[in-house]
């Protein structure tokens, strides 16, 4: 974990926590946080997160980036310890990641294809949730996104395991809904994202609507 903020002692911050905030809507919600929150970013690409650390920069506002794999248990455990050991909080999780694999009939989906979907969609939510509800605690809020493709023709890898996510984001809101912390499960629209280029190639972009104005209009929904 790459600590930019040159800030010894952050406490009393507002922290946000982004898993999947390298690019698209992830990295959108970074850039509008800032400077009200500290914004944890973790994604796999180093490069895409030094980026983004530098546009966070140029806003006036602090970043610690995690390189870090969501599926890596060990890895997010430490991640939320040392979350734990600094700050003692996370005020807002965003969870972004999701991996889209190749649309493709049932019948022919390939094996590592769907092991990663289920690894990134499902399990790794599964774990994540555990993690950072002390981290929440009964005032913290925590982000999820529908994308429902659920029984459509070729999403069967992408549709199963998202809808499996939203399934366990939708309990746990149920779960949590008088004693904290709040669970939103929002419906973005289209966006001109790489995941979203492959399921729909050709499609016109200039009926999208960029992350970042969509990230506005979320933030707004959800009173951020």
């Amino acid at each position: 974990m790459s600590d930019t903020s040159n800030t010894p002692d952050a406490s009393g911050e507002k922290i946000a926590l982004i898993t999947g905030a390298s690019r698209g809507l992830g990295a959108a919600f970074a850039e509008a946080l800032v400077p009200a929150y500290h914004v944890v970013a973790v994604a796999r690409t180093t490069g895409a997160l030094e980026e983004l650390d530098d546009r966070i920069k140029a806003k006036g506002g602090k970043a610690t980036l995690a390189p870090m794999d969501i599926t890596n248990a060990d890895a997010m455990a430490q991640l939320c310890r040392s979350i734990h050991d600094r700050w003692g909080k996370v005020d807002l999780w965003i969870h972004t990641a999701a991996h889209g694999a190749p649309l493709t009939p049932t019948d022919h989906i390939d094996a590592k294809d769907w092991q990663k979907s289920l690894s990134i969609n499902v399990d790794a939510v599964g774990r994540l949730i555990p993690f950072m509800s002390p981290l929440l605690g009964d005032t913290g809020q925590a982000v999820f996104f529908e994308d429902n493709h659920a029984g459509e023709k070729f999403f069967g890898s992408y549709g199963a395991t998202k809808a499996a996510q939203i399934a366990l984001a939708k309990s746990w809101q149920a779960e949590t809904t008088n004693i904290g912390p709040t669970v939103s499960v929002l419906s973005p629209r289209g966006m001109p994202t790489g995941t979203r280029a492959r399921f729909f190639p050709g499609e016109d972009k200039d009926s999208l609507v960029h992350p970042r104005e969509e990230a506005a209009r979320l933030m707004a929904e959800i009173g951020l």
